[in-house]
Parts: C-alpha cells; sequence; structure tokens
C-alpha cells in the first residue's frame, strides 16, 4: 500500500522531532529590524521577514499598521508610511506569533561604508577620551555590520542596533559617528547609521555582480591575480618559512621580529573578490529604506600593484554607485527613482613623504577620479587633502572628516544655506604668459596661513612641471613662474601629500586637480595601501 505524501508535520511527528508546530510557524525577522533601530521618516519606510507561505502579516508602530501576505517563498514585506520623529516607541510584528521590536525611533537613517579609514573606530582616533566620555545621545543608534564576504548575495546579517553612549561609542566608526552626531544636533532629531565596512578592500568588491557585467575590463584585475596565484601562493610559503627563521633568530637576539610576509589574494578572498562584500555586507542591507549612503575609500585602487583598478577608478567608482541605487529600489520594491539616495565621499587624504619638486602621484590620480564622480547626480565630496597624515594612513582627526560630510549633507539634503564645498577647478585661460584660474566655490579666497598659496605647478609644451607663485584676484588665481614663460598646463596639489594652504571663506580646502592629461610615472614609494 502506497504511503501518502506529507504536506505538513502532524504535532506527533513534530513532538518526535523535538519540535512545536507553533515554531515552524514563526514570523522571523532579519537582524536589521530588531530593538534600538531606527526608521526613515516621511518616507516608505521597508519591514520585511520570514513567515509561513500564504501567513498573514501585520506590523504596527504607532497609529501606523500594514499587513503582507508571505509569498510561496515565505518572504514578506510592509511600508509603514508617513512616519513622524520621535523616539522610543514599541513595533509589534504579528503573524501566528508576535514580535515585539523595542525602543524604535524615527528619524533619518545613512549607510557608511569603506575601507579602514571608515572602519577606523572612535576609540583610535583624535581626542578619543573625550569624544567617548561625552558620547551620551540616545538618539543616536548605530547597527555595525559583522564583516563578511559572499560568492552569492546574502539575505541577512549579522549585528546589532546599539544607542550612543560612552560604552558603545569607543568602537564605532569615527567618521560614522561624528557625522551623524552633527546630523542629531543640527536637526534635533532621531538619526541612525548602518556602519559596513573592511579595511583593505579595493572598490570591485562592493560592487554587485549586475555592476560587475557592465564593462569586461572591471574584472581584468581580479583574474589576473587568480592567475598569478599559484605561483605567488609559493613565493609566500616560502618567504614566510624564511621569516620564521628570522624571528626566531631575532628573538633570541633580543631584537624585534621581522614583519611576516603579507599573503597573495587567492580564489578565498572574498573581502577582495569582485562583489564578494557587496554580497556579504550590501545585499543585506539595501532592503532598508535610507535617506543617504557616505563612503571612504580608495586607497586600495591605488598604484598599479595594489588590490584595485587604479586606471579604471574613474569608471569603477560612478558604476558603484549607480549599481547600489538600482540594487536598493529592487530589493525595497520601489521605482528606480525612489532609490536614488545622496552618495557622499571623501576625497583620499594627504599621505606619503612630501617630495621636493613637482611629481606625478598615484594618490593624485585617485583623487581626481573621485573628483570626476561628483558628475553623478546626487553626489558629494568632502575633501581631506590638510587634514592626513604622512606617516600614517589612517589619519586621527575622523572629526572634521565627519564635519565636511555632514556639510554636504545638511546642504544638499536638508537645504540648510550653508557652504559645503571647497574650490573647485572649472577652467583656464592663459594670459600673457600667465594662467588665469576659475573655480567653483571661490568665494573670498584665502590661506589657512596668511602667507602665499602654496601647492601650483606650471609647465610649457616640454612638459616639465616647476613651482609656480599663485595671487588671489577676486574669485580668481593668477598663475606664473620664471621657470615657465609660456604654459600650458597647471595643476595644485598634485602629489600624494602636497603642502597646500588655499581655502574659501567657509574655510574649505581647494580641490586638488590638473589640466593636462599627461602620463607619466609616479616616483618610488607613491603606491596605495
Amino acid at each position: 500500500m502506497p504511503v501518502p505524501k506529507m504536506t505538513r508535520l502532524s504535532p506527533a511527528l513534530a513532538a518526535f522531532l523535538g519540535l512545536s508546530v507553533s515554531a515552524l510557524a514563526d514570523v522571523k525577522l532579519p537582524a536589521l529590524i530588531s530593538d534600538n533601530m531606527v526608521l526613515l521618516q516621511d518616507a516608505k519606510a521597508n519591514v520585511w521577514g520570514s513567515a509561513n507561505p500564504g501567513e498573514k502579516v501585520t506590523a504596527t508602530l504607532g497609529a501606523h499598521s500594514v499587513s503582507d501576505t508571505a509569498d510561496k517563498a515565505g518572504k514578506w514585506r510592509v511600508k509603514l508610511e508617513g512616519l513622524k520623529p520621535g523616539p522610543g516607541m514599541d513595533m509589534t510584528i504579528a503573524g501566528k506569533n508576535k514580535l515585539t521590536v523595542k525602543n524604535v525611533a524615527v528619524g533619518e537613517v545613512w549607510i557608511a561604508s569603506g575601507q579602514s579609514n571608515m572602519e577606523m573606530a572612535v576609540k583610535l582616533g583624535k581626542d578619543s577620551d573625550k569624544e567617548i566620555a561625552e558620547a551620551k545621545f540616545p538618539d543616536i543608534r548605530v547597527f555595525t555590520v559583522t564583516k563578511k564576504g559572499s560568492k552569492t548575495p546574502l539575505e541577512d546579517c549579522m549585528g546589532k542596533w546599539e544607542v550612543a553612549t560612552p560604552e558603545n561609542a569607543e568602537h564605532f566608526s569615527a567618521v560614522g559617528y561624528f557625522f551623524v552626531r552633527e546630523l542629531h544636533q543640527k536637526l534635533k532629531q532621531p538619526v541612525g547609521l548602518i556602519h559596513t565596512s573592511w579595511g583593505g578592500t579595493p572598490c570591485e568588491t562592493w560592487i554587485p555582480e549586475s555592476g560587475m557585467k557592465s564593462n569586461e575590463r572591471f574584472g581584468e584585475h581580479w583574474a589576473k591575480k587568480l592567475a598569478e596565484f599559484p605561483k605567488a601562493k609559493a613565493a609566500y610559503d616560502k618567504q614566510l618559512a624564511e621569516s620564521k627563521v628570522a624571528a626566531e633568530k631575532a628573538k633570541a637576539d633580543g631584537k624585534p621580529a621581522p614583519r611576516p610576509p603579507r599573503a597573495p589574494d587567492g580564489p578565498d578572498a572574498l573581502n577582495v573578490a569582485p562583489s564578494g562584500l557587496y554580497n556579504g555586507m550590501i545585499a543585506p542591507v539595501a532592503p532598508y529604506t535610507i535617506r543617504g549612503a557616505i563612503w571612504y575609500q580608495g586607497e586600495s585602487n591605488a598604484g598599479p600593484t595594489n588590490r584595485g583598478s587604479m586606471d579604471l577608478y574613474g569608471q569603477i567608482f560612478p558604476v558603484m554607485i549607480f549599481s547600489w541605487r538600482y540594487e536598493f529600489a529592487k530589493a525595497q520594491g520601489v521605482p528606480r527613482e525612489e532609490s536614488e539616495f545622496p552618495f557622499l565621499f571623501v576625497q583620499l587624504a594627504n599621505f606619503h613623504p612630501r617630495h621636493e619638486q613637482p611629481t606625478d602621484s598615484y594618490w593624485a590620480q585617485i583623487r581626481e577620479a573621485q573628483t570626476g564622480s561628483l558628475e553623478v547626480p546626487r553626489t558629494g565630496m568632502a575633501v581631506a587633502i590638510d587634514i592626513g597624515e604622512a606617516a600614517d594612513i589612517h589619519p586621527k582627526n575622523k572629526q572634521e572628516v565627519g564635519h565636511r560630510l555632514a556639510l554636504s549633507a545638511l546642504a544638499q539634503v536638508y537645504f540648510q544655506e550653508l557652504e559645503y564645498s571647497g574650490p573647485l577647478y572649472r577652467e583656464m585661460q592663459i594670459e600673457d604668459g600667465k594662467v588665469r584660474l576659475n573655480l567653483s566655490n571661490a568665494q573670498d579666497l584665502k590661506t589657512t596661513d596668511g602667507g602665499p598659496i602654496k601647492g601650483f605647478a606650471l609647465a610649457g609644451e616640454d612638459r616639465k612641471f616647476h613651482w609656480a607663485q599663485a595671487k588671489i584676484d577676486a574669485d580668481h588665481i593668477v598663475v606664473s613662474s620664471p621657470d615657465v614663460p609660456n604654459p600650458v598646463a597647471i595643476r595644485y596639489a598634485w602629489a600624494d601629500n602636497p603642502d597646500v594652504n588655499l581655502v574659501n571663506g567657509a574655510g574649505l580646502p581647494a580641490s586638488p586637480f590638473r589640466s593636462d592629461k599627461w602620463k607619466q610615472e609616479p616616483p618610488a614609494g607613491s603606491a596605495g595601501n
């Protein structure tokens, strides 16, 4: 006699397996939908999870209540619309079981991502003891995504929402925290931050597969690394063995051990593989309704032998922005134009020793690509060329970085009347052996030290750059050099670590630029992280 097929577990069989019938039907929530979360005000705030297929799920927050029926895959999604800012509410999610999400705030929500300068914690930055002690903001909440790479997009991540207290704030992203702190203080509203970053990572690993497929060259750098991996691994194993012997000898001699070699990136290095961190650390966040994103990355793309494709950064970075917007819209079930969120980023800070004469620079080339990305709609850039440290790729003054990002958000997103950008290059004219520069955001130009303007260089047809003198003429800069009587090209702050002092009336620094597109080899030691 044939055994009938079971479409569901009987109570007796469930008990035998150590399960309960109610547990099988439980509504479940992703990590982001949890205690202390912040929902975006005056928007279609997404709340989602899983349940039994066909199960009705209702989300209730205050007077707002909305329902959905789980689809065949057991997924459901509701949108809480028109929420007004405020703290300390409980949200219930009810199906066959009922969950309560406690201390939910409504306000502004931003994502912070990138590599180590975004990851760097408050406790490692400037005035850390003071900043940690003063971190008493019950309406600032931060969710830090646990690091994880993946070959396919994940639906959930690990992490929890934490209220800004001295105990919690010490491990918050410093840039992210100072950014949302200023928004909170200026807007007088709760602010949530979803922090998802990983040090030493190239831009490509943060791009979804849809974006990587937009240009067949984007994966060339990684394909080359994989092809070279067996040889690189053999060399690494040899170097590692030699390093261990040297370490033992150093220990016996009472000397510091030499630094061990860095393992080469291979097939399992999902933290640097194309789409690896998008899949593991951005895809699970994409359904969350946000106001915008802040980004600090680029060091790992600087240099031809680094972890990313420097020569393509000017294309890769804009594609990342566009593809995030596309994937977020898809994950939230909204039209593409509803997810064209603002994307604010940090231009690379000054780093490396200074050079006495004008040179080319890998870091300057990345900065140029970042400036070019301002052509993408709804973007903003915080220039950090004056607050880096020559000997530390992780400069400690993250307060100023967060402040400059906040200025961009307050002006462009929240429509406050304030200057948010330093001078940007527009065009040049040659007048009687001198170069006249037209700059945007150039009201009340001045130098930070009251002295002559630093950082300009001119070149003639021979393409050799010489330091030049620059003078302020109203909203223009006039540049000349006795060594270049017939200039054809101009550069400003075009170096890894330029000596600069030009700012506008708001005290915001001028962004590095060049008028030429000449390919010149940077000096040794000018590579990236």
